[in-house]
């Protein structure tokens, strides 16, 4: 690993599991509310919101799972970041 781990990864990285969560759940609700249409906005609001957040830690530290990574020039990029039990 390159990179020291600093402590607004860590704080980015548990918004992305926060945001990850709420869009289970969402998922999960409109199984059964398909037409709920204030659900179905929030849920698109987290989507945009994981997507930015997302692109912006990458944008740092590379990439969060190695099927993401389409650079076939530095394809081993991915592990430079930080391993799962580092974090």
């Amino acid at each position: 690993m390159n990179k020291e781990l600093s402590s607004d990864f860590r704080e980015n990285l548990k918004k992305l599991q926060a945001i990850d969560f709420a869009m289970m759940e969402l998922t999960l609700y409109l199984d059964t509310h398909p037409d709920d249409s204030k659900a179905i906005e929030q849920y698109n609001e987290y989507s945009e919101k994981r997507k930015d957040l997302k692109q912006k830690v990458e944008e740092e530290y590379g990439p969060l799972m190695l099927k993401e990574k389409n650079n076939k020039e530095n394809q081993w990029e991915w592990s430079q970041g930080p391993w799962p039990w580092q974090v």
